[in-house]
């Protein structure tokens, strides 16, 4: 029986440039990846060279994941239909379709359909941070943890499908001791680690102030070009510089990598560790 995993993300790009490697990963086991995507990344900021050819940057994004998802190997993309909040203090925080303006349990209902419709064993997030505080990521991480805790419970969404219960939930965490490096370095580079991204608008500093454990480390060394050429796919979002400069340069000194923290089953045993998000559930 073909094994599922489902990843439960909020903008395009997300599934390339933090899980890229685990998706291409799965795919290229013969397992059955999906991707459901919250918004369409409509308060990205795009240069014009890149909206030639389309009415708007939702169509643009849209366009980049697709792409990108033919790449990994994804089997489907689904859209649950919002509009992509921005950072805070955006206007794009007032829109009245903003996902951030709709409630967790609303949400949370339509990630219950796909689970219930697709069947995976292992469904993937972000983590409560959101990863660098993305207001759309901690909104789409509340509503997934919702989902999941209550998909065999027929009581919840009714509407959204027969109960079913998946084995596994993750979260993508990364390393501090990684980011606490990388902090070191970037001033080498002339980069300001407070004013991280293509709109310096993540401060990576704040980001190591919480710490996530870590029971799962894939090696994706094997699908690092799959992973890259996806990333580039998001060209309107630096894509084509991800595995350049100093990004680069803590990728290839570190490793190829990507981490998890178990969320369920429950982990008790701290030193618990494993090299695939399948093993042992």
């Amino acid at each position: 029986m073909t094994k599922t995993l489902l990843a439960v993300l909020a903008h395009p790009d997300d599934e390339s440039f933090g899980l890229g490697g685990t998706l291409a990963l799965y795919a290229g086991k013969g397992y059955d990846t999906y991707y459901v995507c919250a918004t369409r990344g409509e308060a990205g900021s795009a240069d014009e060279e890149y909206m030639k050819g389309f009415k708007d940057t939702a169509e643009m994004r849209t366009d980049e994941l697709t792409r990108a998802a033919k790449i990994l190997g994804l089997k489907e993309v689904f859209f649950l239909g919002y509009r992509d909040s921005g950072m805070p203090g955006m206007d794009a925080n007032q829109h009245p379709n903003a996902q951030i303006n709709h409630p967790i349990d609303e949400v949370a209902g339509l990630v219950v359909k796909y689970i219930r419709e697709l069947k995976p064993d292992v469904v993937i997030t972000f983590d409560p941070i959101g990863g660098y505080k993305h207001p759309d990521h901690i909104h789409i991480q509340k509503a997934t943890v919702l989902a999941f805790a209550n998909a065999d419970d027929a009581s919840f969404h009714p509407e959204a499908g027969e109960p079913f219960q998946p084995k596994a939930l993750y979260f993508h965490v990364f390393s501090k001791g990684l980011l606490k490096t990388a902090i070191r370095l970037m001033p080498l580079f002339g980069k300001d680690p407070t004013k991280f991204g293509r709109n310096g608008d993540i401060n990576l500093k704040e980001l190591t102030e919480v710490d996530f454990p870590v029971h799962v480390r894939l090696n994706i060394r094997s699908v690092t070009e799959i992973k890259r050429k996806a990333g580039e796919q998001h060209a309107s979002q630096g894509g084509l510089q991800m595995r350049r400069g100093v990004t680069g340069f803590i990728t290839k000194l570190f490793g190829e990598r990507e981490e998890f923290m178990q969320v369920y089953p429950a982990v008790n045993d701290a030193k618990f560790k494993k090299l695939d998000l399948f093993d042992q559930i």
